[in-house]
């Protein structure tokens, strides 16, 4: 019997030799049912968490009919940023399978040291000696151990923030911010360094900073609590609006932005001859987000306040600064060399190590993201509470924001998760005690117990997710 072989057939417009999945064309039916396919596959994705505010919505507007109004529902990004912004930096490392138990208090460390800056007219006269020179000490040898584990964006950062505090800027409330992300990634440089270098678990390591730092948070303010009500810029971050054409200029530039962006890819992939979403896929998906923007936009620019002498309308700042932040980091996971390195590393460390990739450099860049984030989170929760705390950080600030992540549907075993993971996730967040709060005779033990409950039923769907993703392999 003679052997033979078959060939494809030739298609028009395809090279010889072409397999058909090289020009699959993914429709709407086929976008459906492969989401069916995933959830069935242990990834749920982030429906337990539209889930959740689906559930909790419905509980909570039969709680007060205050719930679902135009004011409260425009409040809660305004309490949920800082929630969100640390919870965006988590991911980083918990798509690592690390942990950074330090998130909330090196926020609160940092923004400290921003108010303190400002409120004395710089940080070299706000703080002691000691202190200020081994702060400005620490920068330097951050840089310097940042471009030795070959990172660029974290000692860049740190460079600018010691330049700002050497030349006494940072009695600008703009610099001053600056120079708080610059401590944060600073902090993230040498977790990451002794995470990754020096081989101690990240656990050890952000836990000794998570005590550390609250003491350090009371050297930098000099124990006494530093208000930021009367600095407009720092202040307004959690509690002013764009105005009505600047939401709309948002709303246009997100959702014509997404267009363009998944219109041009599926065009020059069809054109290339390979893989990718039918035009009609995409204009579906941008459909469905113009008319989500659209609707947002038009209730936000509604006047949602009582009171008849002043009118609050636009899209809240606490809501857009954590939207762009989200764009941003997923378009640095999804679209660039480092952020597939991310992935394979949180798949498979040493597979990772073993294809060339550079495994410190990626745990320390995560680990400088993250504490960046914290610093920016622990901005916005200084504006949120309308001062630096001598407690700022502390408390449950870093268990919110890792229940925010995980109930997103981030994964605690690392290789899964997304941005918008914890944008969703604080929403489920800061809804438990937004609503309860509306309830007087509904003391604070009520949110503990339901937001415990809600993080173990999220740990629990991650586990059993990932155990059925395993076994079906």
């Amino acid at each position: 019997m003679t052997a033979t072989t078959t060939r494809p057939e030739a298609v028009p417009g395809r090279p010889a030799g072409d397999f058909s999945l090289d020009v699959e064309r993914r429709t709407v039916g086929n976008a459906v049912r492969g989401y069916v396919t995933r959830l069935r596959s242990g990834d749920p994705g982030a429906l337990p968490s539209v889930l959740g505010l689906v559930v909790l919505a419905a509980i909570f507007s039969q709680v007060s009919d205050r719930f679902l109004s135009a004011n409260n529902i425009g409040n809660l990004p305004g309490q949920g940023a800082y929630i969100a912004i640390i919870a965006l930096g988590l991911v980083f490392v918990l798509l690592l399978g690390e942990i950074d138990l330090s998130a909330g208090t090196t926020g609160g460390v940092c923004a400290g040291f921003a108010a303190q800056a400002i409120f004395s007219k710089g940080l070299h006269g706000g703080v002691s000696g000691l202190l200020y020179w081994s702060l400005i000490g620490a920068m330097v040898v951050a840089v310097a151990l940042g471009l030795y584990l070959r990172c660029r964006t974290g000692p860049a950062v740190v460079a600018v923030g010691l330049l700002i505090a050497l030349t006494g800027a940072d009695d600008s409330v703009l610099l001053a911010l600056v120079l708080a992300i610059a401590i944060g990634c600073t902090v993230g440089i040498f977790v990451g360094w002794l995470v990754a270098d020096v081989g101690i678990p990240s656990f050890i390591v952000t836990l000794a900073l998570f005590l550390a730092f609250q003491g350090v948070l009371l050297f930098a303010l000099k124990s006494q609590p530093i208000g930021i009500n009367d600095y407009e810029l720092w202040y307004g971050l959690a509690h002013d609006n764009m105005s009505p054409a600047a939401s709309w200029a948002f709303t246009l530039v997100v959702v014509g932005g997404y267009a363009l962006f998944t219109v041009l890819k599926s065009v020059r992939a069809t054109a290339a001859g390979l893989a990718a979403d039918t035009l009609q896929l995409v204009l579906v998906r941008a459909g469905l987000l113009a008319a989500v923007g659209i609707v947002l936009t038009v209730l936000a620019n509604r006047n949602r306040n009582t009171n008849a002498f002043l009118e609050i309308k636009g899209l809240p700042y606490a809501a857009t600064v954590p939207i762009a932040l989200m764009i941003v980091t997923t378009l640095a996971l999804t679209k660039t060399t480092w952020g597939r390195h991310l992935f394979a590393t949180g798949g498979n460390e040493e597979a990772a190590r073993r294809a060339g990739i550079d495994v410190r450099q990626i745990k320390v860049t995560a680990f400088t993201l993250n504490s960046g984030f914290a610093a920016l989170g622990g901005i916005f929760l200084a504006s949120n509470t309308g001062g630096a705390q001598l407690d700022l950080g502390a408390g449950n600030i870093l268990l919110f924001a890792v229940a925010a992540a995980v109930i997103g549907g981030t994964s605690l075993f690392g290789g899964r998760g997304k941005p918008r993971d914890a944008i969703l996730g604080a929403l489920v967040i800061v809804m438990i005690p937004n609503g309860i709060g509306l309830k007087p005779n509904l003391g604070v033990q009520h949110q503990e117990v339901i937001t415990g409950l809600v993080l173990l039923i999220a740990a629990s769907v991650d586990a059993i997710s990932r155990r059925k993703s395993l076994s079906g392999r």
